[in-house]
Formats: C-alpha cells, structure tokens, sequence
C-alpha cells in the first residue's frame, strides 16, 4: 500500500518522464520493487524499451531486416529475447571439465576490458588476443584491422567494435580452437591469403550485429554457431555435418554461388552449446508459437505480391441453372466448327441476372417425357413402365434438383483445405520428420539479388522458417538423401524454380507463399519425396509444381492458381500422391500428365483453367479419382495421345468445352464419374491427332526440364519403376464404364473415331443433342447395359460408315428417335421405349442386324425402314403408341432387308392386361449390381455435387477447334 501512495503522488507521466533516464540495469530492479512498479516498467514499453532496443549496438530492429518499419508486439520482449540470445555463449560455464573450472570462480568485474586501437594498450588484435584471459572483452576502436596471418583463438573471448555498424573493419582469418567466443558490430573482409574470414572445428561462436564482405563462414562439426542481425554482402557461410545452428534476422545479398551451403548428414558428436541452441530454435519455431503477425506473407505487401494474385484478387459469383443455386455451370455456348457441331440443334444461352451467371436451356427433365401428366386415361394406358431398370440409383442423381443437405454440408466439409496444424495432427509420420529434421535453422531471414539461398547437400538437413527468398537464381536446392523444412517462407522472382529437389531429397515444404518464379515453383525429381503441404504456390511463369523423372512426393491441402502452364506437371515417370489440393484459374491446365508420368490424383478442386481441368497424353498413365473438376474454360478433362489412366469417381461439371475430351489413339478407363452441364459434348472421342495450332506458342516444348546442362535422358537413371498405384484392372481397348453423363450442351457422347471402344453401363440422360452420336468409327464400338434417356434429339445417333453393337441398352423417352442409324452394326436386345420419334430408324444405306428388341414409340411407328436400308430385322417385340398409328413402316426398296418372326402388340379395349417389361425386367438389366458401382461409391459426396463454389466466369476459349490443354 504504502509502495502504492508513493507512485501515486505523481502523475504517470511524470514517473515515466523520469524512469526514461534510467539504465537497463536499473530499470530491472524498479520492476522487483512490487506490482505496481512493475506494471510501470512495462508501460514504457514504446519508449525506453524501445529507445534501449534501436540504440543497442549489438542488434538491429527486430523485424529487420524482412519488415523494419513493422513494430514489435512489444519491445520490452524483443530487447529482453536478444539480451537473453547474446548470453548464449557464455554458458558453457558449467559444462566444462574440472580441471579447467577454476577461473570460472573469478568475479565477473576482474574480467578485463582490453582496447585496441591507435593511443591505446594494445595497437592490433593479434597482442590483444595473445594476452586476453577467459572471457576478456576485446574493445576494438574505430578503424581498419588487417592482419597478415591467420589468428588463432585459444581462450573464450568477446570481440567487440565501438562506435556505429562499420566504423570497425577486420582484414583477418580467425581460426577458433576454444570452447566458445562472440563478436558483434564488426565488418569482415577476407585477408589476402584466404577467402575464409571465420572458421571453427571445435567450439561455439556466436556473431551479433556484424557484416561480412567477400569472403567465407566455416563451421565443421562439432563445432556450432548463432549468427543474428548479420548482413553477408557476397558472402556465403558453409556448414559441415554440424548438428545444430542458428541464423535468425539475417540479410543475405549479391551472393555468386549459394549463401548458405549445408553439407553432410548432422554428427552424433556435439558440443556444449548444442543443447541450449535446441531449447533455443524449438521456443522460436512456427509450429511451437501462437501466430504471430506476419512478417511476410501479407496480401497487401506491395513488396512480396506486387505481381502476383493474392486470394483477396480471386474473384467469386454464385452459379445458377435455371434459378436453382444448387447446380453449377457458369458457361455460354461456343462456336463449333466441324460438320456435326454446325447441326447442333439445342437452344441455348447464358445471360447475367444479379451478378450471377445464368444457363436456360428452355428444358427440363420432366418437359422431355413424351407422356404428359395431362394425356387422357386411353392414351396414357399405352405407357411402359421401366423406371426400375439396373441403372436407376445412377439416373435418381442426375435428375435430382437439389441434393440432400447432408450431402452438402459433408461435400464442403470434404473438399475444404486442411489447415497444417490439422494435417500434422494427423499425419504421425509428419510429426516425426518435424521432431528429428535439425541440423542448421534459418529464421526470419531475407535472401536476395544472388545466385542461390540455401544449398543442403550429403544428407544435410535444414529449417528454413519464415524467411523471404526473392530475386535469386533458385532459392533453395535439397539433393543427394537431404532433408528440409520449409515453413512459412515466401519465395518468388527466382530465375529458375524456386524449390528444387532431387537425388532422394525429402522434408516437409508447408505454408509458404510460392509465386511468380521464371521456372516451376517446386521442381521435384530423381527419386525426391518430400511432402507439400498446405502452400500457396501461384503465378508462376510456367508450371505451379514440376515432377519428373521418377521423382515422388506428397502434395496436398494447397492452393494452386494464377501459374502460366500447368498448376502441377507430371512426366518422365514421376507419380505423386495428389490430394486434397485446390488447383484453380491457372493460364493452361490444372494437373497435366505427360510423357510416361503417372501419380494419384485424389480429392482435388480443379476449376476455372483457362485450358483442360487434367490433361493426359503421350503415355501419362495417372489414378484420377474423386476429384471435382468444373467451371474450366475449356475441357474438363483431356485425354490426348497415348493417354492412359483410371479416371474414377470424379464430378466433372458446367466446363466450357467437353466434359471429357479423349483422342482415339489413347486408352483411358473412364468410370464411375458424374460428368454434367457442360457447354459441349459430355464425353467426346476424336481420331485426329493434335495439330499444331493447338499448341500454345508459349508451351511448344519450351520447359527447361535440364539441371544446369543435365541431359534429359531420365531413362538412363531412373530407379526401379514404382507400383504403388498400379494394381488396376487391365484393359486393351478405351472403356467408358458406370458413368452418369446429363444435361451437356451437345451429345451426351459423342464418337469420331478409327479405333474399337467399348461404352458400358453409362446413364446418359438429359443431353441437348443425342445421347450418343457415333459419326466415325471405323473400328467396332460396343454400346452396351447404358441408359439413354430424356435426350434432346436422338437417344443414339448412328452415321454413314460406321460400326456398332447395340446390346442391353434402355433407350427411354427421347424427343426424336430412339436409335437413328446410316452405319453398320447390331442391335441387340434392347428396351427402345417411350422416344417421341420411331423407335428405331433405319434410313440410307445403313446395314444393320435388329433382334430380340423391344420397342414402343409413343407418337411414330416402332420401327421405321427407309431409303436404301437393308439388314435383318426379326424376332422383335414392336408395342403399338397411340391408338391409329402404324406399328412398322418398310419403304426400303433393298431385297436384303428381311423383316421375320416380329411380334407387334396392338392395344384393342381397355380390359386388355397392361404391358409390363419383364422376363427380363427393364433394360439395362445387370444380375445383382452395376458394374462399377462399387468403385464409386467411395466418391459419391463429390458426385453429389450440385452446389455453389467460387468460380469466375468471364472471358472466352482461346481456339474454335477442339478445346484441349496442350502442354509440351
């Protein structure tokens, strides 16, 4: 109380006027006194604490040298942090052997300050060394030291320059054989004997508020260091299998080679100051603090995003079909310029209502049944149920207005981006490379206008925490079996990829802001498998991340967008894991996979790519599964030349050009998706091979895949080929299999092709031409166990020339014909019901095989054969439409157009038994399950997906031909 009275006789202002005059050393016993003096001390915190810390000779402003002109959240705490750093070095106090402890008895006043400098004791540090004892300060008056040969340091000392930052330079080799030793506000230049300025093998050093000129840093194991508020000037340090060190706050410019270089695997040897400088990083580190403030990863740091997209840049509307939000399809029609696509006959159009992108399609499910809810009890009589065909819980889907709400919510609660601490929690194996990864800490560190950051090498390991890497040549290169940690870094402007990896590399690269590099962001490749996690990696001038030449890795929870080429590019044999990732707005393609990559490719968002959602070609062979691809500019996915792949369970909606897009000459499994609301065609196969206008000027083959003159030869050093994800079902012809293809602006599936392919098991439904048109296929393609329903034109439509089998299918209340052919083929036991045209249309030259089909039409005849059509047409169920109208129709004047053994159903009074579609029941008929269902139900919260994303929609496809990501 009384300690109270006396504070409160004067004003606070006034104490605080007069505790400003106070030294550090007084300011500590005030606050001892009681609480209320120490809450006072702490109240000076923006004036003499701050005042103590910018006048400090032995640091610099805290944040510098990323953001000196941010201030700290306090700067009692800042100068007290560095107080507490700077006394590092003398606590090996108590480690040292007995026999060497008796000077440690000595009072701290009987340590000597010894003065070198012009008029004073010693004229040069080499005599002051020479008769400095443990722990002596050495006061170096303004000047330059040059010393002409190397000095050795045998005792702790503390080496210290008076006056401002540069009035003390040092022309010396310092080779330090003791325990432990400190320099601070000195400048560094190399003797001319020797490029090195410092060197230890031995002890612990610790270097504060120093530059270093021209010349080199060595530390050998066991030998440790703590370096803080340094600039190295085309400097660089070198460290070798050292267990433990620090860099934190320091400026690393102009470098000609890497600035830091951190060689070999860390000892097992260490020295004192190794224990105190781990309790030291793991108090400082990201994943072991509150956030704080950051110091460089801002949206609105002109410094950092200058040219790059910052997520508030994103921009965002809500996706509506017909006025229901619960669909997505942000797209206008575009301009087909082949024969078919100039018949396109569906209506359709985009406009703008209240900000929102809007498509009416002047249809709905319910407008493409032939039997209205109104028809009179005579005609409606004449309906044939088949609503419970094999194929219905496919159909139920794609039909449905609006999903469950449940479904939503887990959708969104499923594809959001995990944070890292929640991937860490997790990911067991995670949280062990976080815990054993050490070896050399760099912290808030800025590294700019040089060649190289940081080089890890021979099983070196490193942390590289909230530093800035910016306008160098790379910013950090890992080979040859290293390990790093990346936290929390920005990277950008770098001349070639900003992270490179290879030679069995690997570490964590999580939660840095990645951007605007020449090359790729990260390059991964030779075996490398490092885990990418939770990143912001974006307009880069090529590729967002690069794995090649049987490189690996773990890429997830990042944010991809804005890069020039591809958000993640995958050759040569690389095969990440995938997953989790939000790849979107990128100038190319979202994943492409090309020249013999592979990977699995799980769980991602990949939308509005000015080219294809995925890209696959030339032997790319990736798992493509679950994965939400939409509101594309262009395809939403391609499968180019030679492309393979398990494309699974994966939502692929309201794409500018096709759903999927694949060339004939590839070889794709294709199942269990839900492909819908897409400008063109659902799935579209073509046999013409890229041209070269579909080439990107900028993408014709111009990535720098080499290693500074490395050929490109990956064959001849490619590790044992991995078979992590190749236990697939083997296929030799395309397969398109389980998959629900509705409501796309053209054919549901639409076939130009020269080679065999195989469609099975697919509901095709509400599609804004025919559900499937086949207008080149020189090669059989088998059409069979599909529903083909509700479609705009025909349910199939078949061309001149081309070959097909038509079995099992339910081909259900089309507005024109069900099956319409000019080609060659069979058509084998199917339901043909309910089409608004005939049934089945047989007209020029076609030649095809009908039998053991069942057909109704409700407003044409059953079976229509005109022209020059000829085939055989027998033992066919015909059910007569509406009462009056003719069940067959043969005007075909060709002598090889048989029709036999039919049997034609004819309505006469309404006490006749209903048709029924049984023995078997409604095509397509499949004992037991469809085919393919159980591969997707592991998907089906993405194949639900009818719901509001961010997307931006503007701007147009790039080409007039096919709309196809071209990467090489």
């Amino acid at each position: 109380m009384q300690n109270m009275m006396e504070i409160g006789g004067l004003p606070l202002e006034l104490w605080r006027l007069i505790l400003a005059y106070l030294p550090l050393r007084d300011l500590g016993r005030c606050g001892l006194v009681c609480r209320s003096w120490y809450d006072l001390i702490l109240s000076l915190d923006n004036t003499r604490w701050r005042q103590l810390c910018l006048c400090c000779v032995e640091c610099r402003h805290p944040n510098w040298p990323i953001q000196p002109n941010v201030e700290p959240r306090s700067w009692r705490n800042a100068f007290k942090q560095h107080y507490v750093a700077s006394k590092t070095w003398t606590k090996n106090a108590q480690d040292l052997e007995s026999s060497n402890c008796l000077y440690l008895f000595r009072r701290k006043k009987d340590r000597r300050v010894l003065c070198v400098g012009y008029g004073c004791e010693y004229e040069n540090l080499r005599t002051a060394v020479a008769s400095a004892n443990i722990y002596d300060r050495i006061l170096l008056q303004p000047g330059v030291y040059e010393e002409q040969n190397e000095i050795i340091l045998k005792v702790p000392v503390e080496i210290m320059g008076q006056g401002k930052l540069g009035d003390v330079a040092l022309l010396v080799c310092i080779d330090q054989q003791c325990p432990t030793s400190r320099l601070c506000n000195l400048v560094f230049m190399p003797a001319w004997f020797s490029p090195v300025m410092f060197k230890t093998s031995v002890g612990h050093v610790q270097f504060d508020n120093c530059n270093f000129e021209n010349g080199q840093l060595q530390i050998h194991a066991p030998g440790t260091c703590q370096i803080k508020f340094c600039t190295f000037n085309q400097s660089s340090i070198h460290f070798h299998n050292v267990a433990l060190c620090v860099l934190e706050n320091c400026e690393f410019v102009s470098s000609e080679n890497a600035s830091v270089t951190v060689e070999g695997s860390p000892t097992s040897e260490k020295n004192w100051a190794c224990k105190h400088l781990s309790v030291f990083a793991k108090s400082k580190s990201v994943l072991f603090n509150a956030p704080e403030t950051s110091l460089c990863r801002t949206d609105n740091s002109t410094d950092c995003l200058n040219n790059g997209s910052s997520g508030a840049n994103i921009r965002t509307c809500e996706i509506l079909v017909n006025g229901d939000q619960s669909h997505l399809f942000p797209l206008a029609k575009s301009q087909l310029q082949d024969e078919k696509e100039n018949d396109i006959r569906g209506n359709f159009y985009t406009r703008k209502e209240g900000g929102a992108m809007t498509i009416d399609t002047d249809y709905s499910d319910s407008e493409l049944s032939t039997v209205s809810d109104n028809e009179d009890d005579d005609q409606s009589v004449y309906k044939l149920s088949y609503h419970s065909h094999g194929l219905s819980h496919i159909l139920a889907k794609s039909i449905q207005s609006k999903p469950q709400t449940n479904g939503l919510l887990a959708l969104q609660r499923d594809l959001a981006l995990k944070s890292l601490q929640h991937e860490l929690q997790r990911d067991k194996e995670l949280q062990t490379i976080v815990s054993t990864v050490q070896g050399c800490l760099i912290r808030k560190c800025l590294f700019r206008d040089g060649k190289g950051g940081v080089f890890i090498c021979s099983q070196g390991q490193a942390r590289l925490e909230g530093s800035i890497f910016r306008d160098l040549t790379y910013a950090v290169r890992c080979i040859q079996n290293s390990k790093v940690i990346m936290l929390k870094n920005d990277v950008y402007h770098c001349k070639a990829s900003g992270v490179f990896l290879r030679l069995a590399a690997g570490g964590l690269i999580a939660d840095n802001n990645i951007h605007s590099n020449t090359e790729a962001g990260v390059d991964i490749r030779k075996g490398a498998n490092p885990v990418i996690l939770c990143n912001r990696i974006h307009s880069g001038l090529r590729s967002g991340i690069v794995v090649l030449g049987n490189g690996k890795g773990n890429i997830r929870s990042n944010q991809i967008y804005g890069n020039k080429e591809a958000g993640i590019y995958i050759l040569y044999n690389g095969n990440p894991v995938v997953s989790g990732n939000h790849i979107f707005q990128g100038l190319a393609a979202g994943i492409a996979v090309n020249e013999n990559g592979r990977g699995q490719i799980t769980e991602n968002v990949i939308r509005e790519n000015q080219w294809g959602g995925v890209d696959i070609r030339r032997g790319g062979d990736p798992v493509l599964r679950s994965n939400l691809i939409c509101c594309g500019y262009s395809d939403g996915v391609v499968v180019g030349e030679r492309g393979k792949g398990l494309i699974e369970g994966n939502t692929i909606y309201g794409n500018k050009g096709c759903g999927v897009w694949i060339m004939s000459s590839s070889l794709p499994h294709i199942t269990g998706n839900q492909i819908g609301h897409n400008s063109i065609y659902g799935v579209a196969v073509f046999c013409r091979k890229d041209d070269a206008s579909d080439y990107l000027a900028n993408q014709a083959g111009n990535e720098n895949f080499n290693d500074e003159g490395e050929a490109a030869n990956w064959e001849n050093d490619l590790e044992i080929e991995d078979d992590r994800f190749s236990s697939r079902r083997p296929i030799n012809v395309a397969l398109i299999e389980s998959n629900s293809i509705n409501h796309n602006g053209a054919a549901g599936l639409y076939i130009k092709s020269n080679e065999a392919l195989n469609i099975i098991a697919n509901a095709i439904h509400a599609n804004q031409d025919s559900g499937v048109a086949v207008f080149q296929s020189t090669q059989l393609a088998r059409i069979g166990n599909n529903s083909i329903s509700c479609n705009r034109l025909s349910g199939v439509h078949v061309e001149t020339g081309c070959r097909v089998e038509l079995r099992g299918n339910g081909i259900y209340d089309n507005k024109s014909h069900g099956i319409v052919s000019k080609g060659d083929g069979t058509i084998i036991e199917n339901d043909i019901i309910g089409n608004r045209g005939c049934g089945l249309q047989l007209i020029q030259t076609a030649d095809m095989k009908v039998t053991r089909n069942r057909i109704q039409s409700v407003n044409d005849y059953g079976i229509a054969l005109l022209d020059q059509a000829k085939g055989l047409v027998q033992e066919n169920i015909v059910f007569q439409g509406k009462l009056g109208k003719n069940i067959l129709q043969q005007v075909s004047s060709n002598e090889d157009c048989i029709v036999q053994n039919n049997k034609l159903l004819t309505f006469k009074r309404k006490s006749d038994v209903t048709w029924k579609l049984e023995n078997p029941p409604a095509r397509p008929y499949i004992e037991g399950c469809t085919r393919g269902v159980s591969s997707t139900q592991s998907s089906q919260r993405v194949a639900t997906v009818t719901t509001r994303i961010a997307a931006r929609v503007e701007g147009r496809c790039h080409n007039n031909g096919s709309i196809f990501c071209t990467i090489l």
